[in-house]
């Protein structure tokens, strides 16, 4: 009280507003995050590995929109009420890090990584001086030179950003600035009519990035795969020959390695070759399947990557360093990123400071602010060692192995293919349908069976499991096996619950 009034005595005011003391209740919002961070800790770490739990408590839009009470109003909520809204918001969503979540190309919770991001949302830092971010530059610095090094590459620059989407842009835009420098200052009108390649399987981020860019999506042409979801390289040969034949100025290809649907990984070291014999650049999008270089076993799958001049890799998928964690590694160390994305901001990127502003890294960034997500890969890498990565890789790659094997047992369940990563994709063909001819009737009905298996699924909580159609295929299951948590006994479960569920089919 006597302080109050020391401030009601002492109080300066401005436009009516009084600049005396704080103007948040510290001592109260310390206790709010002490209070959620245990609510934090019992629904979701404490409950992560526990497969009597649901998935997901589904709930329709306009019911959910009703419990969660989503109107914000002229005053603030009482703390006890925004307790309740965070359980709320926790009971509602999906919980990835479920041993029997299989929906995504991510999954499961690390908790060096979990321990990470809890830091860097309490310091809240933006990585782009070395001034405002020593450690998380420091830290961004050492995890990309370890990542060159996994690539093969001697030296390299890179940058950590928002996604594999964002990465295949950054490769994209690198690859035609160097075809054509002046670009950056004059644009698009001066330039001849680019043409990029990549296969039927990529990401569909390189039409997003073709069209974001100006290069238009009639530009990119698409390259036919084998029947495993592979570039053929004599294809890209001849639609090279043909782009330069129509007049048109060749510059990039995008091979992936590790397709979203099949995991297929294209023939990298053929690529190169065709790459090299026309002088385009090569990027590989390794999103996906980039994490396989850690294991000594099946770094072969990405045989050749070493020819790249970019690479795409996402430490946030099968190595779990927790969304978002992406990474774009380029071959080139003379300065190339930052050249293409310097804007030279002198309010920012003063040249006379007091250090070395080399280390001030936000200059190569199609960003300002920036998250510092290399920091959970970093204190992950240092918890696990490249042996616990690679451990992670060669258990996810041996269920899905054991799956495999599982469905070629049991009676109803076929594969599309052989994997040769951790994508696992089969469709369930329930009694109804096994008498039936393969014609057009039959695919039909097959078509709707894993939609239905899927709604059932999710609304009972059981697990979560990604369906699709695929280049001519009726709706198949697509199983992906990421997480450490997942064990033999959920890959049994997995079939035993997709046949349960559509016993009635």
């Amino acid at each position: 009280c006597k302080q109050e009034m020391h401030q009601k005595k002492n109080a300066v005011l401005v436009d009516g507003v009084i600049l005396n003391g704080p103007l948040m209740d510290s001592k109260a919002g310390e206790k709010f995050v002490e209070e959620a961070c245990k609510i934090i800790m019992e629904e979701v770490i404490q409950k992560a590995d526990d497969v009597t739990e649901k998935v997901c408590e589904w709930r329709a839009p306009e019911a959910l929109k009703q419990i969660l009470d989503l109107e914000m109003r002229d005053t603030g909520e009482s703390h006890q009420k925004l307790l309740q809204l965070c359980r709320d918001v926790i009971q509602y969503s999906v919980k990835t890090s479920h041993p029997r979540f299989f929906n995504q190309l991510y999954a499961g919770i690390d908790y060096y990584s979990l321990v990470a991001r809890f830091i860097t949302e309490a310091l809240n830092p933006s990585v782009y001086t070395y001034e405002v971010s020593p450690v998380f530059l420091l830290v961004e610095e050492a995890v990309i030179k370890k990542m060159i090094e996994f690539i093969g590459w001697e030296e390299g620059d890179g940058i950590f950003n928002p996604g594999g989407s964002v990465s295949n842009m950054y490769a994209m835009n690198l690859a035609r600035y160097k075809f054509c420098p002046e670009v950056k200052e004059k644009g698009l009108s001066g330039l001849p009519r680019l043409v990029l390649f990549t296969s039927e399987e990529c990401h569909y981020s390189m039409k997003k990035a073709a069209s974001f860019l100006g290069i238009g999506t009639e530009n990119v042409y698409f390259i036919k795969t084998d029947e495993r979801g592979k570039m053929i390289p004599e294809e890209l040969e001849k639609q090279v020959q043909r782009a330069r034949k129509e007049g048109s100025a060749p510059f990039l290809v995008c091979a992936t390695a590790g397709t979203t649907v099949l995991g297929a990984f294209d023939p990298l070291d053929k690529i190169a070759d065709i790459c090299e014999k026309y002088g385009l650049w090569l990027h590989v999008d390794a999103s996906w399947g980039g994490s396989a270089l850690i294991s000594r076993k099946h770094c072969r799958l990405l045989h050749g990557i070493h020819r790249a001049d970019s690479v795409a890799w996402n430490p946030h998928k099968m190595l779990l360093a927790g969304v978002q964690c992406c990474a774009l590694l380029v071959k080139d160390n003379s300065g190339l990123l930052k050249k293409c994305y310097s804007a030279k901001a002198a309010y920012l990127f003063q040249q006379d400071k007091f250090y070395d502003v080399s280390y001030d890294t936000g200059d190569k960034s199609i960003q300002c602010s920036r998250r510092p997500d290399a920091f959970k890969f970093w204190l992950m890498w240092k918890a696990l060692g490249t042996t616990g990565l690679e451990e992670r890789v060669n258990r996810a790659l041996a269920l899905a192995r054991y799956l495999v094997e599982e469905i070629k047992k049991r009676e109803g369940f076929q594969l599309i293919l052989e994997p040769e990563y951790a994508n696992v994709c089969f469709w369930y063909i329930p009694p109804s349908l096994r008498e039936m001819e393969g014609g057009p009737d039959f695919w039909q009905k097959l078509h709707q069976i894993a939609p239905i298996i899927k709604e059932r699924m999710m609304k009972k909580g059981s697990m979560m499991l990604g369906y699709q159609p695929h280049q001519g295929k009726v709706n198949f299951f697509r199983q992906v096996v990421i997480s450490p948590q997942v064990s033999r006994e959920d890959m049994d479960f997995l079939l035993d619950e997709i046949e349960l569920l559509a016993k009635d089919l």
